[in-house]
């Protein structure tokens, strides 16, 4: 059948009725890991393995509709990051509260905050779903970017064999840790934390199947960084705190955690920073992508394959169209026409950057073009901290959605995948994942009084948009931070991991994480191929058990 006559070619009932189910699970899932662990792992293999499993339900076997379902389902996993890296930092300077013990009840907590989240995510995903559109034929077809999370879920797919033992062992471990989690935060017969100490130095240990999983997904290199940023300030506030008992000092505790606080949030502005200087260099100096005429042929071949039947320019037109209601729900949500504007121009450089540096890299810095975009506008015209959170979230939300959606594109590249049937299938995923999102993200914040360490919601990321909206602390610490981030990222060193470990070494994450990390070391190091891609089945089950769980928890909790 000709492609250019059936448009939606590969987008089935199927594919639609697994992506709605499995948008909602998987985004409930990712809001509860990002503000428990200040982390979130790509979920594209997770999605790309269920996707297999449930298709082969319906027996059905076609890559190209088992790659559409996964397009849908991940679609909401980057709004849920976008919203928990800006969001929580209303609740952690004040302008938003959680007051139970005032009166305010869960249906008061939802009716004042909900429809702000959730239009703050619509227009993320409207805005990132069209952006991507126009920037998939230049990223993918002319400069024919890596994209090494897409290329493994294309991997993931065309090898097939995920869907029989690998299958079993991610659906094992989610039910495990799903377990585990209820007998944990439901009925309590297990702790959450262990203190003890080493040497003398307190040190803690959170007992948490979500830390493991995170720590063998992202790898034994990233763990050591993130136990490095741990160690730093654990050994940091224990040298000065037995100087000041020694010498008679007081309110160095105090001081000390300011210090620290400036100095892992400069780091991770500083890395976003070098990440945004790195990329500009390298594409300056190499030149990367002129015109090459060897090339001339093969791009011409792969662009008819992959733009066979999109229908460009109703698609096109749909986009302006989502953007116009994008610019039209920013001024819902109280911006005033000039930032409006601003912002709309802003989501096209940061969105543009973020698919660039996603392509190349595999790291998208949602937060950190947020804080950008938002510092410009606040130059240009007078902004409401408020507003500025808002403007924050509106960019991450559609940063996050362009670097995984144009994984998906590159990931339907090579497997000849209907981009029309991508575009449908991520905006129907990605707007019932915004809601799940904004339900999501406010129930655990109510569930849990609030937002930070003591809350157990640190959200690391958040504290990082919140300092450059209120400001940045101690001067000297950020400066010096800021510039040893960039500095660091340069030298391919990853500062931002380095921040957060810095950030949340108090909470018991630094050691689980590490042990994760190492057993992803030891299974690389001794295992085949398959046999690590078993184990990361596991790690991700572990992750979306706990995640998925803590998530219906928190939501339950709103009707008790």
């Amino acid at each position: 059948m000709n492609n250019r006559r059936t448009p939606t070619k590969h987008l089935t009932w199927r594919a639609i009725l697994l992506t709605i189910p499995g948008a909602v699970l998987i985004t409930a899932s990712s809001s509860y890991v990002a503000l428990r662990a200040s982390a979130l792992p790509w979920p594209t293999i997770f999605v790309t393995v269920l996707s297999m499993v449930v298709m082969r339900m319906f027996r059905r076997r076609d890559v190209n509709e088992i790659h559409v379902a996964a397009t849908g389902i991940d679609a909401g996993a980057m709004v849920a990051g976008g919203l928990v890296f800006t969001i929580p930092g209303l609740f952690i300077t004040g302008l938003w509260k959680v007051d139970r013990a005032g009166g305010q009840t869960a249906g008061d907590f939802l009716r004042q905050h909900l429809p702000t989240v959730i239009l703050i995510a619509f227009a993320g995903v409207l805005i990132g779903t069209s952006l991507c559109w126009f920037f998939r034929k230049r990223n993918i077809e002319d400069m024919e970017l890596p994209y090494p999370i897409g290329k493994a879920a294309a991997a993931t797919i065309s090898a097939g064999e995920s869907g029989g033992s690998k299958a079993l062992v991610l659906f094992g471990f989610l039910a495990l840790a799903s377990v585990f989690t209820l007998l944990r935060d439901e009925f309590l017969l297990v702790p959450a934390i262990f203190a003890f100490s080493v040497a003398g130095i307190p040190l803690t240990l959170q007992v948490s199947p979500l830390a493991l999983g995170i720590g063998t997904l992202i790898g034994f290199s990233s763990t050591v960084y993130w136990f490095v940023g741990a160690a730093i300030t654990t050994l940091g506030r224990f040298t000065l705190l037995r100087l000041a008992s020694d010498n008679g000092w007081t309110g160095v505790e105090m001081s000390f955690a300011g210090w620290n606080l400036t100095t892992a949030i400069a780091l991770m502005v500083g890395a976003g920073a070098g990440t945004l200087l790195s990329f500009v260099l390298s594409s300056l100096l190499k030149g990367k992508w002129k015109s090459d005429p060897l090339r001339k042929g093969e791009k011409s071949r792969e662009r008819t394959t992959v733009s066979l039947g999109t229908s460009s320019k109703g698609i096109g037109l749909f986009s302006l169209f989502f953007v116009a209601v994008a610019f039209v729900i920013s001024i819902l949500i109280g911006l005033k026409v000039l930032p409006a504007i601003l912002l709309m121009g802003g989501v096209f450089f940061a969105a543009m950057m973020s698919s660039l540096i996603t392509g190349q890299t595999g790291i998208n810095p949602m937060e950190v073009f947020g804080i950008i975009v938002l510092l410009a506008i606040r130059i240009a015209v007078n902004v409401s901290a408020t507003h500025a959170f808002f403007i924050a979230a509106v960019v991450a939300v559609a940063c996050g959605y362009a670097g995984d959606m144009m994984n998906d594109y590159k990931a339907g590249a090579i497997l000849k995948t209907n981009p029309t049937a991508q575009y449908i299938i991520e905006l129907i995923g990605g707007l019932f994942g915004a809601v799940t999102a904004s339900v999501a993200i406010l129930a655990i914040i109510y569930s849990r009084g609030g937002v930070g360490v003591d809350a157990g919601l640190p959200a690391a990321q958040a504290h990082s948009v919140a300092a450059m909206v209120q400001g940045i602390g101690d001067p000297a610490f950020f400066i010096i931070g800021a510039v040893a981030g960039c500095l660091l990222t340069l030298l391919k060193v990853p500062a931002m991991i380095i921040g957060i470990g810095m950030m949340l070494a108090g909470y018991g994450l630094a050691i689980p994480i590490f042990i994760g990390g190492f057993i992803e070391l030891i299974t690389r190091k001794t295992m085949k191929v398959s046999s690590q891609n078993t184990i990361q089945m596991g790690a991700a089950g572990m992750l979306g058990g706990e995640g998925l769980t803590g998530t219906i928890l928190a939501i339950i909790s709103l009707f008790k």
